[in-house]
């Protein structure tokens, strides 16, 4: 115990960093975007002068490294985002979404076909791009069938995180063998069972509704 109390400790300034952006982003202080500059400042801070393992040689290397990680997952994005639009000028989503109002009444049904209509979604479409166009066709039927409008969103986003791991677009496979140079096959090999957990998690979520509701409800919404 004192061995791990003593890493704790010794880790305190970068445990500080998630801390520090998901408390300045849900407390309002800035906004996700604003977060990501505030990391890359605390980090070089931490970095530079308390564990004084970068040195002022090494920051075009690091801007260099992050300008092609950056790249990379743009090109992803974009073209994601290009057939995001495509599926959008022809209706696609709307039809599926009219399909499962067409023949399905039943609230479990409901949200079993949205949710695989959304892994499916996600596998193919930028996330910012899907919520985009898909949350005014669902979100009338997920009420219509009683669910709370907050419980969809986080069946939603949930769904759609699961799209971030899952190739073709799946940003996250790449950004991980980007940064730990490893090979794709290895990153895709090594998520299938926390896939797999993710999953799980979802359907706990859709179908125990208290979950998602529970801290909401705490604070009066």
């Amino acid at each position: 115990m004192k061995e791990v109390r003593d890493i704790v400790w010794d880790a305190k300034w970068a445990l500080a960093v998630p801390v520090i952006i998901l408390g300045g982003i849900y407390g309002g202080i800035f906004t996700p975007t604003e977060a990501a500059a505030v990391g890359v400042i605390y980090g070089f801070f931490v970095g530079v002068f308390v564990y004084k393992e970068i040195k002022l040689n090494d920051l075009f290397k690091i801007i260099v490294g992050s300008a092609l990680t950056s790249a990379t997952i743009m090109l992803i994005v974009g073209a994601a985002t290009t057939f995001g639009r495509i599926l959008a000028i022809e209706r696609i989503p709307v039809m599926l979404a009219q399909t499962i109002v067409s023949y399905v009444s039943s609230t479990f049904l409901v949200l079993l076909l949205i949710n695989i209509l959304l892994l499916i979604v996600g596998t193919f479409m930028e996330t910012l791009a899907a919520i985009v166009i898909l949350t005014p066709i669902l979100l009338p039927i997920t009420t219509a069938v009683g669910v709370d409008p907050t419980h969809f969103g986080i069946i939603m986003i949930v769904n759609l995180a699961i799209g971030m791991v899952t190739l073709p677009v799946g940003v996250n496979i790449f950004v991980a063998s980007r940064i730990g140079n490893v090979a794709l096959e290895r990153v895709i090999k090594g998520a299938i069972w926390p896939m797999i957990v993710m999953i799980v998690t979802l359907m706990f979520i859709t179908y125990i509704p208290s979950i998602s509701l529970a801290l909401p409800k705490l604070f009066g919404y």
